[in-house]
């Protein structure tokens, strides 16, 4: 009888783990009907594979993969990121396109979505002097949120997204930057909080009227490079996925 009390608990330990390994592997695979479509996955939900560290080198080993999804080990926190982390680039650049993921923030935390990047270190020391940014934020703990423009989901410094859905941290987001000539529209769990036109003379006013105003770079550039933040606060990101337009 013992032996077969053993034995169902381990088979009953088996099945569990390759529920839990199925799940985790589906999370971030896609349907037949999205390749179809041109949908090309970015994270594979175990490694960092398609990514590096800004300015080059590999990604660094503070950003994590766990359970499907990609994290920032905060435990080595240094001024104001994380030792051995730093912001991460896709390795492909790209122009048009229709960018998915979902991300889940820690409480009072802050991170973002940054596109366009243009990633000449001899110019740029940061993504964010070249590449717009869509904000990932606690909007209920981070002192950020007391600013205008900078709270979740905004086009930040710049535009305010509108209506506000964002859920509060440890829950997952589900956002979409679309980019087409210039037409940017971004959507917060299902429903579209932006829209505006980039490089025409309203953008530049706007540019001229942020924190962005001294960066020659910022803005300008029509297809670049995808980035995740390093704020120094723990984030997750997973179901990363791609179009080209």
């Amino acid at each position: 009888m013992r032996n077969i009390l053993i034995l169902a608990f381990i088979s009953s330990a088996l099945l569990i783990s390759c529920s839990s390994s199925k799940e985790t592997n589906e999370s971030n695979n896609m349907s037949k009907e999205e390749k179809n479509d041109g949908w090309v996955s970015l994270f594979d939900g175990k490694t960092a594979k398609g990514w590096h560290k800004y300015g080059g080198t590999p990604v660094g080993s503070a950003w994590k993969v766990k359970d499907g999804y990609m994290y920032l080990d905060t435990s080595g926190k240094e001024n104001w990121q994380i030792k051995n982390g730093g912001d991460i680039v896709t390795d492909k650049e790209y122009e048009n396109f229709h960018l998915k993921l979902e991300w889940n923030i820690a409480k009072n935390g802050n991170s973002g979505i940054i596109f366009y990047i243009n990633e000449d270190k001899s110019k740029y020391n940061w993504p964010w002097e070249t590449g717009p940014e869509m904000q990932i934020l606690d909007n209920n703990g981070h002192p950020d949120s007391k600013i205008i423009k900078h709270r979740a989901a905004d086009l930040y410094d710049l535009i305010t997204a509108s209506p506000e859905n964002v859920k509060p941290p440890g829950e997952w987001n589900q956002v979409e930057l679309k980019c087409f000539n210039g037409n940017l529209e971004f959507y917060l769990n299902g429903v579209k909080v932006l829209t505006t036109i980039m490089w025409d003379a309203a953008w530049k006013k706007l540019i001229a009227a942020s924190k962005f105003k001294n960066m020659p770079g910022f803005g300008i550039y029509k297809k670049g490079r995808i980035g995740l933040q390093d704020h120094g606060d723990e984030v997750k990101f997973r179901n990363i996925k791609i179009k080209v337009l």
